[in-house]
Order: C-alpha cells, then sequence, then structure tokens
C-alpha cells in the first residue's frame, strides 16, 4: 500500500491510497463471485452466465464495492497509526482500476495544527458569595409561596400583588371596543417586567378604578395600542407561618424544626453558589484561551456543535420550535457560539496532548467509587457495575476528561479569591 496526504486547509486533507491487485484482489473475487451467483440474465441459468457479461453489466458496482470496503479498511488503519488524525469520516472522492492497481481519493477533516500560547502567566478572579440572613430568608418566602393563599384586600396594589379586571382594547376615538373584550384579566404585576406598560399603571390603583395604558409598538412607526383596565379585584399572596408542623408537611418530614431547615437552605445555598462560582471560573479561564488561540475549525465539528445548541433550545421550550419559525436565521445567530464550543474541543485536546491527558480504566473506577458513596446501599453494586456500558463508559469518560483538563488549568494560573453578595434576582425579569 501506498498513501499520500495532501492538505487542502488548515483543516482539510485528501488521501490517496493506491493498492496492488494482492492487497484487493481477493475482495474484488469475492465480490465478482457473489455477483456471478446472483445476477439472473435472460437466456442463462443463474450462475452460468459469462464471466464477460457479468463484467459488463456488474463490473462497476462490484467495483463501487471493493472500493467502499478497502477505503474503510486502510484509512482505518492508517488513522490509527497516527499518520492522519480525522475529525470525521472519511467520504470517497474518486477511485479508478488501472490494470493491478486501485487508487482511492478520500476526503476528510482533521485537527488543526497550531502552538498553544503559554496561558501560565494568567489571572483571573473567582467569587466566593457570600450567603446572609437575607437571602435564606428570601429562599424560604420562594417556598412558602407555593403554599400561600391568595386573599382580596381594599387597598392600592403592590408590584407584588395580583389585580384582575376587565380589558378593552380602545379605538382610534379612544372608545372601548366591546369586541376586544376580555373579562376577569389576571396580571400578576410581580412576573412582568419592571418596564411593563401594564405594571406601571396598574401599581398602586385600587378596586373600582378605571386605568387608561398606553402600549408602545417595537416598530416606532406603528401607532401604540391603547387599553382601558377596569379594576374588580386585588389579591395579595398570603404566607402561612413557619413552623415546625408545616416544615414537616412540606419537608416530607426530612426536617423537624425550623432551625434545621434554615440550616439546610444555607447549605444548599452555599452548595449552589459555590458551584456557579466554578462554572464562572471556569467560563472566563476557557474564553481567554479561546481569544488568545482562535484556531481554525472544521466544518463538520461547527455542525455538530450548531446541531447540539439547536436540540438545547427545542427541548428549553417543549421539544419543538413553534410553527413558521426561522430556523435558518436561529442557526446562523448560534453559529458563533457553535464555534466558540468547536475551538475549546480542539484546544482541550491539545492541553491534553501536551499534559499527556488519559482516561483509563482505574479512572472510570474511582469516579463511580466515589459517586456511589453518596448513594444508598441497595443501588452502589449497580452503580460501580455501570461503567461496563459503552454509552455510560463514554459520557463518564468526557466528564473525568473535563475534570482533569480543568484542574491542569487551574493549576497552572493565578486565581484569587473576590467576596460577593449572591445576585438578588430582579423582579419581574
Amino acid at each position: 500500500m501506498q498513501k499520500i496526504i495532501k492538505n487542502i486547509s488548515e483543516t482539510e486533507q485528501i488521501l490517496e491510497i493506491i493498492l496492488s491487485s494482492e492487497e484487493f484482489g481477493a475482495e474484488y473475487n469475492q465480490e465478482f463471485e457473489e455477483a456471478r451467483r446472483t445476477i439472473q440474465i435472460k437466456g442463462f441459468r443463474k450462475g452460468h452466465a459469462p464471466a464477460s457479461l457479468i463484467k459488463k453489466l456488474a463490473g462497476p458496482s462490484v467495483q463501487t464495492s471493493v472500493a467502499e470496503k478497502m477505503a474503510s479498511k486502510y484509512f482505518g488503519e492508517i488513522a490509527e497509526s497516527g499518520d492522519v488524525k480525522p475529525v470525521n469520516r472519511a467520504g470517497i472522492v474518486d477511485f479508478a482500476f488501472e490494470g493491478d492497481q486501485l487508487t482511492i481519493k478520500l476526503a476528510y477533516e482533521v485537527y488543526p495544527e497550531f502552538e498553544l500560547n503559554d496561558y501560565t502567566g494568567y489571572s483571573f478572579t473567582k467569587t466566593l458569595y457570600t450567603i446572609t440572613d437575607e437571602d435564606i430568608e428570601r429562599e424560604i418566602k420562594l417556598i412558602l409561596n407555593g403554599h400561600g393563599s391568595l386573599i382580596s384586600v381594599d387597598e392600592a396594589a403592590s408590584t407584588t400583588d395580583t389585580v384582575i379586571g376587565d380589558v378593552w382594547k380602545l379605538n382610534e376615538a379612544g372608545e372601548p371596543d366591546e369586541a376586544g373584550k376580555t373579562e376577569n384579566h389576571h396580571f400578576s404585576l410581580e412576573y412582568l417586567p419592571e418596564d411593563n406598560p401594564f405594571r406601571k399603571e396598574l401599581t398602586g390603583k385600587k378596586a373600582g378604578e378605571s386605568v387608561d395604558i398606553e402600549n408602545k409598538e417595537k416598530d416606532a412607526d406603528t401607532e401604540p395600542s391603547r387599553y382601558r383596565v377596569v379594576i374588580s379585584e386585588v389579591k395579595r399572596l398570603e404566607l402561612p407561618e413557619l413552623t415546625a408542623e408545616l416544615i414537616k408537611e412540606i419537608t416530607n418530614q426530612q426536617f423537624e424544626s425550623v432551625a434545621d431547615f434554615r440550616a439546610d437552605i444555607q447549605s444548599q445555598l452555599e452548595k449552589h453558589f459555590s458551584k456557579s462560582a466554578e462554572e464562572e471560573l471556569l467560563e472566563s479561564i476557557s474564553a481567554r484561551l479561546i481569544d488568545e488561540n482562535p484556531v481554525p475549525t472544521p466544518a463538520s465539528m461547527v455542525e455538530s456543535f450548531s446541531n447540539m445548541l439547536m436540540d438545547n433550545a427545542k427541548r428549553q421550550i417543549g421539544g419543538n420550535f413553534p410553527k413558521n419559525f426561522d430556523e435558518s436565521s436561529f442557526r446562523e445567530s448560534i453559529r458563533p457560539n457553535a464555534v466558540k464550543h468547536a475551538q475549546w474541543m480542539i484546544i482541550t485536546r491539545k492541553i491534553a496532548e501536551i499534559s499527556d491527558i488519559t482516561v483509563a480504566e482505574d479512572d472510570l473506577r474511582a469516579y463511580l467509587e466515589k459517586q456511589a458513596e453518596k448513594q444508598p446501599e441497595a443501588e452502589r453494586a449497580q452503580l460501580l457495575e455501570s461503567y461496563k456500558n459503552p454509552e455510560i463508559t463514554e459520557y463518564l469518560s468526557e466528564i473525568i476528561f473535563k475534570e482533569k483538563i480543568y484542574d491542569i488549568l487551574k493549576s497552572r494560573v493565578t486565581i484569587t479569591e473576590e467576596a460577593k453578595p449572591v445576585p438578588v434576582p430582579t423582579q419581574g425579569a
């Protein structure tokens, strides 16, 4: 076998494989004999047609089949030897049988060759989120919201109240259009954006009042829509008292006292924001490395990450995009993000190569044993055996690989810590 590798671009190659009859002849003869046994030609019994006629009729398909099988076999061997480093499956560009020689041309994409810039002098700030009593109370309030009751109040609506009323769309003369009336519409002010005109105008109003509201359109040249809301009721969420009995009920007997419940909330908040801080730090590190190493990306990798981002977006809205959704424009909008994912994959691969990072079976076992410690005794054995499933092994290997990469990165850059309060959710966001 002879091979000739040609670089088409930084991420594309053409591999020319030249085989002698000794290397492809047995496969060719087997394919030809199979065709001879199965092809039915009028005037001849099956399997007894002349070889010349079989070659004329089945020759092109036999040659195609042989070329595909030889391409798969020898490209795999060449890739395993490390002579080429493909990103995707190779495709046959051309092939030719000339005398005792078969020449196959394959196109494929490769990881770009580049020198990773020295990053050991980089500095980053890691946030240390501080959990206060106010943060704990805010979290308790969110939990109690699910157990509260809406009660009518004879007071002006606050930004956390629900305003109920009949809504009319006003015509050009400013008169209510009965055809456009909506009865008993509920405005949950807390969940409307702060700049929403309904939230702004209804806040501070009481039952029995009438409010005209102008809602500006996104298109500045379009006349704003105008509405009239006649308020019939203002409702306020009344929260239950936090007692030991209520805690037992909402935690399914997990906690029996207010103190234990508060301590658990504090612990959960600390874990959550510690994880957030770690993710923010790693995002900063990866963004800096991508900026400093703008590597070219194979098209197939970008396409793969684009598909992943599209699928994630679909899952977030229930599995499918709305009717008439412009998927092409959306795919184009997420392409820069897909490129960054591909660049980061290439960079981490280079870091792994330089640092000799691999994921062995011992790593998988150690990872699963650590996870098993968190599980009930009855489930541990099953979890420890799960590494034998190829799909699970691949998934876990990716997790372990990322952890090793980030451990290397964090050990080689300077990280300073800065205490900050936890971010407070914006009402109506």
